[in-house]
């Protein structure tokens, strides 16, 4: 009897593998028909048999190109049947129709930088194609009105870069990384060296052109203000593709000055730095940014063994520079020799993370050469952690040397902005963020599990001193550990759909993600938009539904 329902079992299987494939066979067919007819030609196509080939050679080049995170590039990773470079808005929302047409998720990718490759892979075998957006990269600046339009697809290196071309007076409030692309970075918020100044790069979006799920262009007003607000800061790709961001530039002086310190020591040395570190960098002045990276592994150290590197950004000389951190931060010892006065554009250039050398047009390279497998995961701190706390941590950073961990200090105007004037809202009484990251290469690929368990449990390790009820997290360092969605059968499982992502989307908005569900299904009821961790919509026959439109 097993044996005949073992049998019966695999039948089934075979015949349902039969069945996707075919129906992926025919859809694949179908969305490069549909593309061909609106004369998008710039597609390259999953390689289904063997005299397909030849073609899979720029199918994996193009796929791969933007794969930042090597723990998604693995061949059983799900693969899109298609991925689509739109060049044109006009071609962006063909894609968009065929895509549906065709029966496909759809995920969006700009720099292809999402911590859990949301932007690149589908779950549960499902059909879906890529619209790589990196054709769609201009940035126009207008100096009169201080603002610039950024297309979706731009890298926050190409932003940085055609900004400093107009002017050395403005700049703009983001990332540091110049490979991240504009898309998906605001629409998550957008943290950088000036947002102790300035906020968020979301919280300086001044209009923005969203492609809907029927192919509209909207603008800020013909979208409307739940919608503008939900765009900004409540996660990338959920809500339509954005097609150009309008930011608003920001004043920076003409000398800057930047400086990179690491500190080794004891144990008990190194702790006391970090403790004291909690204490100075949120309370600094706001034209002051002081992030603190952790581990026994550090690049950035000369020796081995737990140290901390301190990466110093200040809107001003160096001689002022120094004489807060004197003030402030004594027992770091930051001599003249370690900091160094710049143009912001060079500053850019030096957090970059680029090799030694590089010049201000290497910002506008998109493409990673060195890359990792990785894990992250985050915190944030609203009370400040305890010398055992930090010990706590050292412990564990001390026995894995692939790991460490990045503090970054909040305050300034980030404790300013209310936590509901956009999406994101992880604003007064927060400290600090941690990053928990953890990267290996190729050779270690086999221990990959046990640097997944390393994570965890360092998280784990870390949960009486961060904050809870929830323990937020921000959702651009997205973490599936919060949570995954659960497939939705029928419209009579859209509730459980809701309350589902509301493990992790109350992690990542707090009380902002019922408002966002209800812009979720005002603005894509059929969830054509969507994620692992997406917020999902409320179904239009839903009891909320009707009670909240009443």
């Amino acid at each position: 009897m097993f044996y005949f329902l073992k049998r019966l079992c695999l039948l089934c299987f075979l015949l349902l593998s039969l069945e996707v494939s075919l129906w992926s066979c025919a859809s694949h067919t179908d969305l490069a028909s549909c593309l061909l007819n609106h004369n998008i030609k710039n597609f390259t196509t999953l390689p289904y048999k063997e005299h397909d080939q030849p073609s899979s050679h720029d199918y994996f080049k193009i796929l791969n190109f933007s794969i930042q995170n090597l723990r998604f590039a693995e061949p059983v990773i799900p693969k899109p049947i298609a991925i689509v470079l739109p060049g044109s808005l006009e071609q962006l929302q063909k894609s968009v129709a065929c895509s549906r047409e065709s029966s496909m998720e759809i995920r969006v990718r700009c720099g292809g930088h999402s911590y859990e490759g949301t932007s690149y892979v589908a779950d549960d075998g499902t059909p879906f194609v890529i619209i790589d957006m990196m054709n769609l990269n201009h940035v126009w600046v207008d100096m009169e009105t201080e603002t610039a339009w950024v297309e979706g697809g731009a890298t926050l290196g190409e932003t940085y870069y055609a900004i400093s071309q107009a002017s050395n007076e403005y700049g703009f409030s983001a990332g540091s990384c110049p490979t991240v692309g504009v898309g998906g970075h605001i629409g998550g918020g957008g943290f950088g060296l000036l947002s102790r100044k300035y906020g968020l790069a979301a919280d300086n979006v001044v209009d923005a052109l969203l492609v809907d799920a029927d192919q509209n262009l909207l603008d800020r007003e013909t979208m409307g203000e739940d919608v503008f607000w939900a765009i900004r800061g409540g996660g990338g790709g959920l809500w339509g593709i954005i097609y150009a961001w309008k930011i608003q530039l920001l004043k920076v002086p003409q000398v800057v000055t930047s400086f990179t310190v690491s500190r080794t020591g004891t144990k008990s040395h190194v702790a006391n730095l970090v403790h004291k570190w909690q204490y100075v960098a949120p309370n600094l002045e706001d034209d002051f940014y002081l992030s603190c990276f952790v581990g026994a592994g550090l690049p950035q150290a000369k020796t081995k063994g737990l140290s901390l590197t301190l990466n110093g950004f200040y809107l001003g000389p160096k001689t002022d520079a120094i004489s807060i951190l004197h003030h402030a931060f004594p027992e770091l010892g930051v001599t003249e020799e370690e900091c160094i006065e710049m143009s912001w554009i060079q500053s850019i250039v030096f957090f970059s993370g680029l090799s030694d050398g590089a010049s201000v047009s290497d910002l506008k390279n998109r493409y990673v050469q060195e890359k990792e497998y990785f894990k992250a995961k985050s915190d944030y701190v609203k009370n400040h952690i305890p010398l055992v706390g930090i010990e706590t941590a050292l412990d564990i950073l001390e026995k894995e040397p692939k790991g460490y961990v990045i503090l970054d200090a909040y305050g300034g105007k980030m404790h300013n902005i209310s936590n509901d004037a956009i999406a994101f809202p992880h604003r007064r009484g927060n400290l600090f963020t941690i990053q928990y990251l953890i990267y290996w290469k190729e050779a270690d690929k086999e221990k990959s599990s046990d640097y997944v368990d390393w994570i965890r449990g360092f998280y784990d390790a870390m949960s009486p001193f961060v904050s809870s009820a929830p323990r937020a997290a921000y959702i651009n360092y997205m973490d599936f550990d919060l949570g995954v969605r659960k497939r939705i059968r029928s419209y009579g499982d859209v509730e459980d759909g809701v309350e589902n992502a509301r493990d992790w989307g109350e992690k990542y908005f707090l009380s902002n993600y019922d408002r966002l569900v209800r812009v979720k299904t005002m603005v894509d009821p059929n969830n054509v938009f969507t994620n692992e961790q997406g917020i999902p919509p409320l179904s239009l026959a839903s009891p909320s539904f009707k009670a909240q439109n009443k």
